[in-house]
């Protein structure tokens, strides 16, 4: 996307205009196109000024942001939900977002959704440890011989 161009420009281009040339006319002798020196001109009349707007930005997060306090109770509510389940819940009060923009939605509130605390395994299944302490000689970790393919023997030479 292209800068605007300046304000000193555009009130040169005015300037001009005012001062008895067409906008053609002004346009040519700036070299900037005379589209842009009759909506400078436009501009002008309409509001009083030819000052660039905003370029680039969020122009559509108020319609989420509208929903604050909807979503923050969701999460309050329910601390370990997903983007994709509080996603699912807004689709069920009719409001669908992306999940890009609920990401967008708690990054721009300084909300971070983290999952449970990592817990300890159940000392059901067995551990390397307990495993070495019976008398294996293969280390759990290491990988067998048959397992992995640079392991294998070449094929046969003919």
């Amino acid at each position: 996307m292209g800068k605007p161009l300046s304000m000193d420009l555009r009130s040169r281009v005015l300037d001009a205009i005012r001062g008895g040339l067409s906008c053609r006319e002004a346009a040519a002798r700036f070299d900037v196109s005379a589209a842009s020196a009759i909506r400078w001109r436009q501009l002008e009349l309409a509001q009083g000024h030819a000052e660039p707007k905003r370029q680039g930005g969020d122009r559509r997060s108020g319609r989420i942001e509208a929903l604050e306090g909807v979503i923050l109770e969701l999460v309050r509510d329910t601390p370990d939900m997903t983007l994709a389940e509080i996603q699912s819940a807004l689709d069920n009060q009719g409001e669908h977002f992306g999940i890009g923009t609920l990401w967008r939605f708690f990054d721009r509130h300084g909300i971070t959704l983290k999952k449970s605390p990592f817990t300890l395994r159940s000392s059901s299944g067995p551990r390397c440890s307990t495993a070495a302490g019976r008398g294996l000689t293969d280390s759990l970790t290491s990988i067998r011989r048959g397992l992995c393919s640079s392991m294998r023997p070449g094929r046969p030479r003919r």
